[in-house]
């Protein structure tokens, strides 16, 4: 089994979300939140507004930590063909300047402010439900049920 530590920014604007578009080897895409791997040595703050900015262009502060997600994806559909295990750290960040634009030399395209009322018609990375769950429900354990996947939920 591989193991990841992940920070992934929930960034609200009313009734949208920032969303980014993840290119996947196969060039089949799914919109995920901003946010990827803590780098060894890395505060996962840090990592967040480092992927903010790297995948979207946008300057960021966290204003809270959201919660955590631990989930686990089946060698199956995993990348490397091996289970794999990714514990995601979930804030709330604040866009605070900057100019929307696709990573520069990475895997994330169109970074988008999305209608919460089409997110669910997105394929998607199950992260964007957990995130957003997070965010609405601010739960005292930073824990909300974990998405179930299928139809346009991803892993």
């Amino acid at each position: 089994m591989t193991f990841r530590v992940a920070a992934y920014g929930v960034c609200l604007d009313h009734d949208r979300v920032l969303l980014v578009r993840h290119l996947a080897e196969s060039g089949e895409t799914t919109w995920t939140l901003p946010g990827g791997g803590v780098e060894q040595g890395e505060d996962p703050v840090d990592a967040v507004t480092r992927e903010l900015s790297e995948e979207t262009g946008s300057d960021g502060v966290v204003e809270r930590l959201l919660g955590v997600d631990s989930r686990v994806i089946p060698a199956l559909v995993a990348h490397a063909g091996v289970e794999h295990q990714n514990i995601g750290v979930f804030y709330l960040v604040r866009v605070t300047g900057g100019r929307l634009r696709a990573e520069l030399s990475g895997a994330t395209v169109e970074p988008t402010w999305t209608p919460m009322s089409e997110v669910t018609y997105l394929r998607r990375s199950s992260l964007v439900d957990t995130g957003l769950a997070l965010a609405q429900n601010l739960p005292a354990t930073g824990h909300v049920t974990s998405t179930p996947v299928g139809g346009l939920i991803q892993h």
